[in-house]
Order: structure tokens, then C-alpha cells, then sequence
């Protein structure tokens, strides 16, 4: 288990804490980690990649272990050290929905590396779920609605966070489940659907190929969503699944212009060219009414 530890900066007095960031170098945990560093937190940054961790801005600034969390380790604490909460990001494999090897590899592996933290005293996890748990239900999705998972990557998360709710029935800790929706921002994949705009624009391309656009979806901006995942871990009192979306539904189509729009690109949309997927509804989008409440008092 390779293990590259780099210093960060003193604890800032008052509120700060030291958090441990699995997945630190990914789309989202690259932002959530300088989000947790901008509001005085120490980090300690857990990635397999350390080649992708090097790249962040702040590599420098926090203590870094490079570790695959899904090979059984006999103490975590002793891997990492001591920490005031987990924000656990990291699933291999995405975004391949519909692979089996979410249920059967993942799921498994996850649940023990998880469970090894709460039984090494880590009281506090903010564990990252998927608007994709609430499966085909259309309209505004709320938080106790009965989750119907429809794809092996939605199953395997939600089985997560039933078993870590019934591990909480005999060792008590706090899990804030975070249900992440659309996100978009520096470092997506690069099959997602801006990022796959921006290369045919770089290209010179004349027409960009897509669905009908008629989907309804709810996006917020990647850095939007590091800044509630911090604002949630902050808040220590809070216990369960909450939403983090912008509660505003707006076209694939309308933001798909509005992308256009600003790169003041001239490519036309061929709307139509694919199907529209399978395993999501037309018409969803979150209720940011538990964020809201949340994040007002950050």
C-alpha cells in the first residue's frame, strides 16, 4: 500500500478540523478538497492516483496518501491517521451505470472499507449517493420518497446506505447521505455531455449530435457542489439523506444552448441523433429545500 505524505498547513483556530477526502483527486473530489482548504481545514487526501493527485493546486497544501481503500487494511487509523470526519467520494467505474461489477465488486468492497472506519473509531461519514437511487419516479424528487434504484450503480448505492444504516444500529455514528444529481465543471468525464460539446467546438465541428433535449434536469456547477458537500460535513448535528441539487429543472436542450451561447460557438444541434437513455426518467429534478435550510447556517 504506497503511502506519499505531504504536511499541511496549522489548524485555524475555532471550527476547523482535520477531514479525511476519499477519492480527492476525482471531478468532484479535487474541488471538494480546495473547497475544505479555502474554509481553514486541515485535509488528508486519499487517492489511488497519486500521478493525478500532483496536478491539483493543492497537492502541496495537505497531507496526501496515495491508497487503494478497497484492499483490506488491518487499521485504518493507522493508514491515515486521526480525523473529525470522512467525506468518502471514491467508487470506481463510473460512468458506466449499467456494469454489473457495481453490485458485486464495489458494493462489498465499499461496505468494509466503511464499516472498518466506524469500527476504528471514525464517528462522522458523508457518504456520496446518487439522484439515480430514486430510479423512474418523474417530478421533484424529495428525500423520504422510497428509493426504486433501476441500474446496478443506483442498486449498488442505495444497498449501501441501507447497510450502513443498519450498522448503525449497533455502533452508533452520524451518515450524511448526500444524493449528488447533475454536475458539470473542470475535470468531468469526458464523455459527459459539455465536455463532449466542448471538444466539437474545439474541433471546428458544424453540427453537434444529441437526443431530442426535451429531458428535464437538475445541474449545478461542480464547485457549487464541493461547497455544499463542505457545508454539510461542517454541519455535525445533521443525520441523513439530503439532496444536493439546485431544486431548478431546466432542459437538456436549454442548457445545452446556453453552453453554446457563452463559448459564443456557432454549432448547430442535431437533435434527435440518439436515443434518450434508459435508465432515467424525462422529467426529474431535487428538492433543495434540506440544503437550503442547511447551507444558510454555513
Amino acid at each position: 500500500m504506497g503511502r506519499n505524505v505531504h504536511e499541511g498547513p496549522a489548524r485555524d483556530g475555532g471550527s476547523a478540523v482535520n477531514i479525511l477526502v476519499t477519492g480527492a483527486a476525482g471531478f468532484i473530489g479535487r474541488h471538494v478538497v480546495a473547497a475544505l482548504l479555502s474554509r481553514g481545514h486541515q485535509v488528508t487526501a486519499v487517492d489511488r492516483d497519486e500521478h493525478r493527485a500532483r496536478r491539483t493546486v493543492w497537492y502541496n497544501q495537505c497531507r496526501f496518501i496515495a491508497c487503494d481503500i478497497h484492499r483490506p487494511m488491518t487499521s485504518p487509523r493507522g493508514v491515515f491517521g486521526n480525523a473529525e470526519a470522512v467525506i468518502h467520494l471514491a467508487w470506481p467505474g463510473l460512468p458506466d451505470y449499467n456494469a454489473l461489477f457495481h453490485y458485486e465488486v464495489n458494493l462489498p468492497a465499499d461496505y468494509r472499507f466503511l464499516k472498518s472506519l466506524i469500527t476504528d473509531g471514525y464517528s462522522q461519514l458523508l457518504v456520496t449517493g446518487t439522484c439515480l437511487e430514486y430510479g423512474m419516479q418523474n417530478g421533484c424528487l424529495k428525500e423520504e420518497m422510497t428509493t426504486r434504484p433501476a441500474n446496478p450503480y443506483a442498486t449498488a448505492k442505495d444497498t449501501l446506505r441501507k447497510f450502513l444504516e443498519m450498522l448503525k444500529r449497533e455502533i452508533p455514528f452520524t451518515l450524511q447521505w448526500a444524493r449528488l444529481f447533475y454536475m458539470n465543471g473542470e475535470g468531468q468525464h469526458s464523455t459527459s455531455l459539455l465536455a463532449l460539446l466542448d471538444r466539437a467546438i474545439e474541433q471546428g465541428d458544424l453540427t453537434f449530435k444529441m437526443s431530442g433535449g426535451e429531458q428535464l434536469r437538475d445541474y449545478l456547477p461542480v464547485e457549487q457542489v464541493a461547497f455544499h458537500l463542505a457545508a454539510i460535513v461542517e454541519n455535525r448535528k445533521f443525520d441523513g439523506v439530503i439532496n444536493v441539487c439546485s431544486g431548478k429543472p431546466i432542459s437538456v436542450r436549454r442548457l445545452v444552448e446556453s453552453h453554446i451561447a457563452e463559448r459564443q460557438a456557432g454549432i448547430r444541434l442535431n437533435l434527435g441523433h440518439h436515443p434518450y437513455p434508459d435508465y432515467e426518467p424525462m422529467a426529474f429534478w431535487g428538492d433543495a429545500s434540506r440544503l437550503q435550510v442547511l447551507t444558510e447556517r454555513s
